[in-house]
């Protein structure tokens, strides 16, 4: 079997950064290009609770006292829409036909990014309007935190969807 021409020689004892921590065998690296792809799936889920919990701690308060919260809940509130839209069609692994989804998403995730920055802004200053201790302030605070953090979670879908589409995955 060792003058075969087809047989591939195995090497069994290699040491490699990428295998997984923990795990002395080569046939399982902690990196693979199939996990990787997922990260943008895990992300738009990411997106969805804690978008849902960012708008949902803001209508918990009187909010419509400050007329900034207008803006923010509009950022939140259709973001989680179009988000929850996306997340179902990822789900069902539907495609419409005619549309570039790569450079739609690209363009949802870019645009998704720079407002709810904008808005996560908004209501880091709004937040000293409320008494410290109050229903108001817990809610608008704890909001505010998550609204950085569903902002994070679009500028890394952002960054996720750049790469498919500069490689020209439609």
């Amino acid at each position: 079997m060792a003058d075969d021409p087809n047989s591939r020689p195995v090497i069994t004892t290699a040491s490699s950064p990428y295998l997984e921590c923990g795990n002395s065998s080569t046939e399982t690296p902690w990196y693979d290009k199939e996990s990787m792809l997922r990260v943008p799936k895990y992300l738009i889920l990411v997106e969805v609770i804690l978008g849902l919990l960012v708008w949902a701690l803001i209508a918990s308060t009187e909010y419509f006292h400050f007329s900034p919260f207008g803006w923010v809940m509009f950022v939140t509130v259709f973001y989680w829409l179009l988000t929850l839209f996306l997340f179902i069609i990822n789900l069902a692994n539907g495609k419409i036909r005619h549309i570039p989804w790569t450079r739609v998403v690209l363009i949802f995730n870019c645009s998704a990014a720079l407002l709810y920055t904008s808005a996560a802004i908004v209501e880091a200053a709004l937040v000293n309007q409320g008494v410290k201790g109050h229903h108001d302030f817990n809610c608008w605070a704890a909001s505010t935190f998550f609204a950085f953090l569903v902002s994070l979670s679009y500028a890394g879908s952002a960054f996720f969807s750049y790469k498919s589409w500069h490689r020209g995955d439609e």
